[in-house]
């Protein structure tokens, strides 16, 4: 399960739920419990770019590494990640990786 992701690209276990809780500011058991729907829903709300540059970033990838791979400089490097972190703690986006979300106050 979860094998082929881009987050096992760069990382040896399927440690996304971690740093999810992290920069979404939630407790882990508050997230999906199934890792197959929560990364469904983490691709859904990223760009493939986003997702890669979370995947590489967690990973602890230098930032030479990251600038070659999506051709950035240090500043566009550096807002890249500002936009990430920050779209992870909007309530919007944050709220749809939560296990007991509805529909209802959207």
């Amino acid at each position: 399960m979860l094998e082929s992701t881009i987050w096992r690209q760069y990382h040896n276990e399927n440690s996304f739920r971690d740093s999810l809780a992290e920069f979404c500011v939630m407790n882990i058991v508050d997230l999906l419990v199934d890792d197959k729907a929560l990364y469904a829903m983490l691709k859904a709300k990223l760009t493939k770019k986003e997702l890669k540059l979370f995947a590489m970033d967690r990973a602890g990838l230098d930032d030479e590494n990251l600038k070659n791979e999506f051709s950035y400089n240090d500043k566009e490097l550096e807002e890249a990640k500002f936009k990430l972190y920050k779209k992870l703690k909007q309530d919007k986006i944050r709220l749809f990786f939560r296990e007991k979300h509805t529909a209802i106050g959207e």
